[in-house]
């Protein structure tokens, strides 16, 4: 990844990014040091939050997540809301590394009640609260973000057409315009086929990366 930086160069992060299934392998391969050298975790939805809880004490590393559409809404009084040892990205920005992070949770709305799950007009006002400090990241660092980590893949890319529940959002499409991220790492469509053109399409200056159900990336 290269751009303008803040505090000095920009080094490589190896990032292990995880969503949507319980790889049962994973407890082991995390407890044999396999992951020792994992600087960052990244959490795409619909996990447990017990499980994501165990990779992070185990490998003792910062981790953000964003929450599915199968996670409990978020709230600050429920422990069982959040996933501890980690933070919530969603509609946030952080830093790691000289990294900015971004995330965008949840997914289209199908059914009426559905928790995390957003039209797509609903969307776009949740992405536009993202606007100011995209804004002010881009004026102070020279670049609005460098990683996005969101739910549901952007509109046309990587989702399902056949199935409304695994739409993508439109507004991760926009924000891919305004922010042009280096990388947008989602997760919840579950394409078992091995092949690169349904876990990596890149759009613009974008790499979009189906993270199902976990990926190690250095970027």
């Amino acid at each position: 990844m290269h751009g303008n930086n803040f505090y000095g160069t920009i080094g490589n992060v190896k990032i292990l990014a995880v969503s949507d299934q319980v790889i049962d392998r994973m407890y082991t391969l995390v407890s044999s040091g396999h992951f020792q050298d994992i600087n960052l975790i990244l959490g795409c939805g619909d996990l447990p939050y017990t499980y994501l809880e165990y990779i992070v004490t185990m490998l003792n590393v910062p981790m953000y997540y964003v929450p599915g559409n199968h996670d409990p809404e978020h709230d600050l009084r429920n422990k069982r809301s959040r996933a501890e040892g980690g933070s919530n990205l969603d509609l946030a920005i952080d830093s790691h590394k000289n990294f900015l992070l971004g995330g965008f949770g949840g997914c289209v709305r199908y059914r009426p009640d559905g928790i995390n799950q957003y039209t797509q007009t609903e969307a776009y006002l949740r992405a536009f609260q993202m606007l100011p400090q995209l804004m002010l990241n881009r004026i102070k660092y020279g670049r609005a973000l460098d990683v996005l980590i969101s739910h549901s893949p952007p509109y046309g890319i990587h989702d399902d057409i056949h199935d409304p529940a695994h739409h993508g959002l439109k507004a991760l499409n926009w924000l891919i315009r305004v922010a042009k991220p280096r990388y947008l790492f989602h997760g919840h469509t579950h394409f078992y086929r091995n092949n690169l053109e349904s876990q990596e399409t890149l759009v613009g200056s974008t790499k979009v990366i189906n993270v199902y159900p976990y990926k190690v990336l250095e970027v």
